[in-house]
């Protein structure tokens, strides 16, 4: 058997624009002599569709769509993601399904047993798990067909108790086919990779994966879609971070194969290489290293990309202060979109350096996108003054270094309003994670681009970008990081050293790790415990902020749900 595996990119609730690139590649799929084309999950209409799944009309919408494509599968068959109605009044009223299309018929309509409910998973809100479990029969072949998490409950600890294939195996399938809508993060390929693999070692089948490319708000889908033959060697890796498609002949996939083998549950943990972190003195190599640098980069780029394209957004605005947050976020902003689509606005102030507004200029001449400066003195000047009866003598503090960075947000959102443009964020994931930050100010934006990169990461992209040649001044690399906003001001000031910083957040934020833990870790314990403090405690900023493009295993934003008011490590 031939299969067509199409990565697509894929729309949320665009069911015109979706139909249209399935039928497009069922015609390319027919045209190469395929006889099955493999699609994602929730194809037809977009992954994750979160609460549009509570609206009758929607699923009415997806219906309809797959009755639109069932005209295209004459002569080719098709595995399609969907959500199906389930006719059973106990339980949720739909399952996340594959549907087999074949004859202009559906076949065959398989429900996802395993339903994430976790990180920026939230499937159980929405779908009934499987209680049944069949093979499908499809041009002589008996198909293991499963949906993206049904393959990931292996290991000493599953985190369900029902495992799909261990149920299908009794049927004799001769080919398992997942697919899927698996999200990106710098550890996650090659975890995913692996799981595959260990899939086809359990069972002594091979194995086809297809995987969903594109970003959904904060969500990057990387594609990477695999196929393994029976013995675990991989025979064909898609794409990643962009559209593929690739024509697989099932005769490649049937080496000889010693059947069901046992897997060792060490290598099955989910998050495996992050939970292989346990020396404080490697978390910083790793979360820099090139590899994961050149994936985020990727990340980053398809994230902004998408959400202009798919929000019918056409250009950029953000503020460029000369530093490095703001510097590689024009980079890839300007990669992304196009440099004469981004527009960088540098607003120095009394307590500006001159070469701040040097670096800035020299950075903006150097990819080319258009600036403009905009001193703030005058506006913030009126503010004093217009505060000076209600501030009384009282001395110059943290209200008025806000004062600053507030009217740097009026005046960029004042342009972004004037001329249609959307306002980039520029705050990393160690401000946001300690509240370094200016509610309204800095942190105003309708898409953060390096909310969860730390800001090591920073510097390591800043080198990425530069791989080639200078684009971000090398004066914006070394200085020292500055808010400027008084005198002499470095964040070394507020903060923890950042190498120090990181690692403390990288223990607490992605590994879920104790103050104990950490501490015990050789890391000084009043540093941790101010440190622990300073994350619990301004929750309530990141509440208000904006999208985040998620790129690790755990982001602030959907991902992350904390309370607000709690007093935890406070």
């Amino acid at each position: 058997m031939k299969v067509y595996v199409a990565q697509q990119n894929h729309h949320i609730g665009n069911f015109d624009r979706n139909v249209g690139l399935i039928i497009d590649a069922l015609g390319r799929a027919e045209a190469s002599g395929a006889d099955l084309a493999v699609f994602t999950e929730l194809c037809v209409c977009g992954y994750p569709p979160r609460d549009f799944l509570e609206f009758d009309d929607f699923i009415r919408e997806c219906e309809a769509a797959v009755e639109r494509i069932l005209p295209y599968t004459h002569h080719v068959a098709a595995i399609i993601g969907a959500p199906a109605r389930n006719p059973d009044p106990r339980g949720k009223d739909l399952f996340n399904a594959a549907w087999v299309l074949h004859e202009g018929e559906v076949k065959a309509v398989v429900h996802k047993t395993l339903l994430p409910n976790y990180d920026v998973f939230d499937e159980y809100r929405y779908f009934e798990p499987a209680t049944e479990w069949k093979v499908v029969p499809l041009l002589g072949h008996r198909i293991a067909l499963t949906v993206c998490e049904d393959i990931w409950n292996l290991g000493d600890n599953p985190l369900y108790r029902i495992c799909p294939m261990d149920e299908l195996m009794h049927q004799s399938p001769d080919l398992m086919i997942n697919i899927s809508a698996s999200p990106f993060d710098y550890d996650h390929d090659e975890d995913r990779k692996e799981v595959v693999r260990q899939n086809v070692l359990r069972y002594g089948l091979p194995m086809i994966y297809t995987n969903a490319v594109g970003s959904q708000t904060e969500i990057v889908f990387d594609g990477g879609s695999l196929a393994f033959d029976a013995s675990g060697n991989l025979v064909r890796e898609l794409a990643y971070f962009r559209e593929d498609e690739c024509l697989i002949d099932t005769d490649e996939l049937t080496q000889p194969s010693a059947g069901p083998a046992d897997v060792p549950a060490s290598l099955l943990e989910r998050d495996m290489r992050v939970r292989r972190i346990a020396d404080p003195d490697s978390i910083i190599p790793y979360l820099t290293a090139p590899h994961n640098m050149a994936q985020v980069h990727s990340a980053l780029i398809l994230g902004i990309r998408d959400y202009f394209s798919k929000m019918g957004f056409a250009k950029a605005i953000l503020g460029s202060s000369g530093g490095i947050d703001s510097a590689v976020t024009l980079a890839l902003a300007c990669e992304a979109l196009g440099p004469e689509n981004v527009r960088a606005v540098l607003m120095p102030s009394e307590f500006s350096s001159g070469h701040s507004v040097e670096d800035a200029v020299a950075l903006s001449r150097n990819l080319a996108n258009p600036y403009d400066i905009v001193p703030i003195r005058s506006v913030y000047d009126t503010f004093l003054e217009t505060l000076a009866p209600i501030f009384g003598d009282l001395p110059f503090g943290l209200a008025e270094e806000n004062l600053q960075s507030r009217s740097r947000g009026n005046l960029l959102m004042a342009i972004a309003n004037k001329f249609g443009l959307i306002l980039l964020n520029t705050s990393n994931k160690s401000e946001l994670a300690t509240g370094y930050g200016t509610l309204y100010g800095d942190m105003a934006g309708g898409l953060s681009v390096l909310g969860d990169v730390y800001k090591m990461q920073v510097y390591a992209l800043a080198e990425h970008i530069n791989r080639n040649g200078a684009i971000i001044p090398r004066h914006i690399i070394t200085k020292a990081p500055s808010a400027e906003l008084r005198p002499n001001q470095k964040d070394s000031d507020s903060l923890p050293d950042y190498a120090l910083l990181d690692k403390v957040l990288f223990q607490y934020i992605e590994k879920r790790k104790g103050p104990r833990e950490i501490i015990s870790m050789g890391i000084d314990e009043a540093l941790v415990r101010r440190v622990l403090r300073m994350v619990n405690a301004n929750e309530y900023k990141r509440n208000q902020f904006c999208p985040i493009i998620r790129v690790s295993s755990k982001a602030f934003g959907v991902g992350r749900r904390v309370p607000i008011v709690g007093r935890y490590l406070g």
